[in-house]
């Protein structure tokens, strides 16, 4: 593996790790392989820790194609939960209002689902990494202060229905960068005249890398530990074997 000239690593994230946990690991064990003490790692496309899926790691001069790699359409499949809202929009944080279901049947939720198709305009959470005067959004929210932001515009190209229950939906959605299902959750359970929160989310594609392209974290591990090693030209520090 050439790690500086840049390897593309694609990894299964599981639930509770930050993105920036991904980095770290791989950072690592290319640390531990290389026995170097600093080298260039990053993500593209930040993943909640509550998420699991399609995260891509980068290494080396392969980190200057994260806009590149992050730009493509992702697509997850996500467990909603009716009647409950919460302040995070997920599980994060406990619920904190309650709503009626027994209005809502299976027809008025596709119908709803397809008003949300195409181009359309989200709040992002509270509980997010948008900045605000260069803070991020949760921590402002963690504090209990309040938290203003803007609505984006961004593209749904496909939502589908995969299981529906009078308190809970499984959805299948195809959108653009910078979309949070856990915000489309929110607006899922408001137009249907109830409330809604995310209790699972699986990121399923993110451009052409889908989770078949992916690994276990400690597969990568083993695959870094254990692979050949290729040094581009231009590298002139001490080789290691």
């Amino acid at each position: 593996m050439d790690f500086f000239t840049g390897e593309i690593i694609c990894i299964d994230k599981p639930k509770g790790w930050t993105s920036f946990d991904a980095v770290k690991r791989v950072r690592g064990a290319i640390l531990r392989r290389l026995k170097l003490k600093k080298f260039k790692v990053g993500h593209a496309g930040t993943l909640d820790p509550l998420a699991t899926g399609v995260i891509i790691i980068t290494t080396g001069r392969a980190t200057k194609r994260i806009e590149e790699l992050q730009g493509g359409v992702k697509e997850y499949i996500a467990t909603i939960a009716l009647g409950a809202t919460t302040p995070s929009f997920d599980l994060e944080t406990p619920v904190d209002a309650t709503y009626p279901t027994d209005h809502i049947s299976r027809p008025m939720v596709e119908e709803t689902l397809q008003k949300f198709k195409g181009r359309i305009e989200q709040v992002p959470p509270a509980y997010s990494a948008c900045k605000i005067e260069g803070v991020r959004a949760y921590d402002l929210a963690r504090r209990g202060e309040e938290v203003d932001l803007k609505p984006k515009i961004l593209v749904i190209d496909e939502i589908e229905l995969l299981d529906y229950t009078q308190t809970e939906l499984k959805v299948r959605v195809v959108c653009s960068k910078g979309t949070y299902i856990r915000a489309l959750a929110r607006d899922i359970g408001q137009a249907l005249g109830s409330g809604a929160h995310l209790t699972d989310l699986r990121r399923t594609r993110v451009g052409a890398v889908t989770l078949d392209d992916c690994l276990p974290p400690d597969r990568v591990a083993t695959l870094i530990a254990e692979a050949p090693l290729e040094y581009p030209d231009w590298w002139d520090g001490n080789r290691v074997s």
